[in-house]
């Protein structure tokens, strides 16, 4: 849909407007409940901007290491069912670095700031992934 203000921006919005109305005749009660709605904003508008990018690749990962297709969720399940049948194991190749590449992608969108995060990642504090 190409409507002004896109989705996007709606939530921007929505977080600037609980993060920055004055809040300091407030109860501590409410402006934490503040600070949540506008996280849950934050992360929503992470996930329409990153997780499309992310699960292709998660998917593409996959397919190389299971030799297989299928949904993500399929996928998945398949590598599962791998590991705990002990046919997949930390020594097959390629299953470290999708474990993860695949939690450092969940972590940018889930808690961008998060200390371990941001150190194995290299980003800096409050750097957008």
């Amino acid at each position: 849909m190409q409507d002004e203000p896109s989705p996007r921006a709606i939530l921007g919005s929505i977080s600037r407007l609980l993060r920055d109305t004055a809040q300091q005749d407030l109860p501590e009660r409410t402006r934490f409940l503040l600070r949540v709605a506008a996280n849950a904003a934050d992360l929503v508008s992470r996930q329409l901007d990153l997780e499309p990018g992310y699960d292709a690749a998660e998917l593409g990962r996959l397919k190389l290491l299971l030799g297989t297709d299928g949904t993500l969720v399929e996928q998945n399940a398949r590598l599962c069912a791998a590991i705990e049948s002990g046919e997949i194991s930390f020594e097959t190749k390629g299953l470290v670095a999708h474990l993860r590449a695949t939690a450092l992608e969940k972590l940018a969108v889930d808690q961008p700031k998060y200390s371990a995060f941001v150190a194995a990642s290299g980003r800096n504090r409050g750097q957008t992934p």
